[in-house]
């Protein structure tokens, strides 16, 4: 019973936090354009928050490694996040807003990987498997809530006070953060020779590799994708609101898949080959589509596959990694996928600039390439051991 009981406060504080985060990216990108009127003041804020994530990812990793009581490194770290978007909020004005955001974005992977890595720690009896399912559901469930509160709080009550729910909701997690059990002391080591074991980790294990290597390859699609998502309504359904409504069919689709999967979750390496190819399959039928209809079930099957994607990325991370440096190989793998989902989003605008259909095309065509580097990659089969 206690095992359970932490698993559900894990997954509500999860949710709450990833929620907030989710929110706070349109709530950014709306807070800039109130100031100005200007949509690249809003980017430059939210591009801010993102770029230095890929910095700060191995270094907190390795810090909550270190840590006997992770949880309340990660409960604090969750505050400064929240302070730090607060701080944006109140200064809003450029350059010290982006400056800020910056700095903010070094703690951006505690919501990701400093989470997801504290699973094992809480799951009690709960199958990994099943455990990692049911917390890709809490990242689907955040991507499906986060934008709608946005933009309701926006047009009711200004994109201020979206930023200020942002900032409330990710600090509402603190509690359950700080309650993640202690785990056993780790031996004393110099900080640059964990960083060296992480990354040693990451990048000797090939199963490690292959799955970070094609799911970082298929976020720059993704990325690609979900900027030409509201394209798609203003230009062939006649609205961009449209186009919003696709990316939560999307995040719906993604948390019944998982749902439905989290009895039985399949074999979690052919998953996430499975998955890329599919969602290479929804682009190109988005790209080809003219009609609301097909649109829909174009956004549907990416839900399908992005769902599992994400919930076999995480069986395979925790099979896989030492818990040494487990979060260190958690928090790096989310700053690099975070890293790809802004290149993939930079990358939308000249391509989409072309046409819709050339941007979805290399949206797919990211899959693809994501599919051949699963395949390139070799990786030994896990003992039986190792995969229980």
């Amino acid at each position: 019973m206690r095992g359970r009981y932490r698993l559900a406060v894990y997954l509500t504080g999860a949710t709450i936090a990833r929620t907030g985060d989710e929110l706070s990216g349109p709530a950014l990108l709306l807070l800039g354009m109130s100031v100005d009127g200007s949509a690249a003041t809003g980017s430059a804020l939210l591009a801010g928050l993102t770029v230095s994530a890929a910095a700060g990812g191995p270094l907190l990793g390795a810090l909550l490694d270190r840590s006997p009581r992770p949880g309340r490194l990660l409960a604090w770290a969750l505050l400064a996040y929240a302070g730090g978007l607060g701080a944006v909020l109140a200064l809003v004005e450029l350059p010290a807003a982006i400056a800020v955001a910056v700095a903010v974005g070094l703690l951006n992977p505690a919501l990701a990987g400093g989470w997801t890595a504290q699973l094992p720690n809480v799951r009690g009896t709960t199958p990994l498997a099943r455990a990692s399912t049911l917390d890709a559901m809490t990242f689907t469930a955040a991507s499906l809530a986060g934008p709608g509160l946005a933009g309701l709080v926006a047009a009711y009550a200004g994109a201020p006070a979206a930023v200020a729910v942002a900032v409330t909701l990710v600090a509402a997690a603190f509690p359950a953060a700080w309650s993640l059990p202690a785990v056993e002391a780790k031996p004393a080591t110099p900080i640059r020779r964990q960083l060296a074991d992480g990354f040693t980790v990451l990048f000797r294990n090939r199963a490690l590799l292959r799955a970070t290597a094609t799911s970082t390859v298929s976020f720059v699609g993704i990325g690609v994708a979900v900027v030409c998502y509201p394209l798609l309504g203003a230009q062939r359904l006649g609205t961009p609101g449209f186009g919003a409504l696709l990316l939560t069919v999307l995040a719906a689709a993604s948390l019944v898949a998982n749902g439905a999967l989290t009895r039985r979750p399949p074999p979690p390496d052919g998953t996430v080959l499975a998955s890329t190819v599919l969602l290479g399959a929804s682009f190109l039928l988005a790209a080809t589509a003219h009609d609301a209809v097909t649109l829909l079930a174009a956004a549907v099957l990416a839900g399908f596959a992005e769902g599992p994607q994400l919930s076999a990325l995480f069986a395979i991370r925790h099979r896989e990694t030492p818990a040494r440096v487990r979060a260190q190989v958690f928090t790096t793998a989310a700053s690099v996928k975070i890293s790809g989902l802004a290149a993939g989003a930079a990358a939308a605008g000249p391509l989409s600039a072309l046409s819709v259909t050339t941007a979805l095309s290399a949206a797919a065509g990211c899959q693809l390439l994501a599919a051949a580097t699963y395949v390139l990659v070799r990786a030994r089969t896990p003992s039986p051991a190792r995969a229980a």
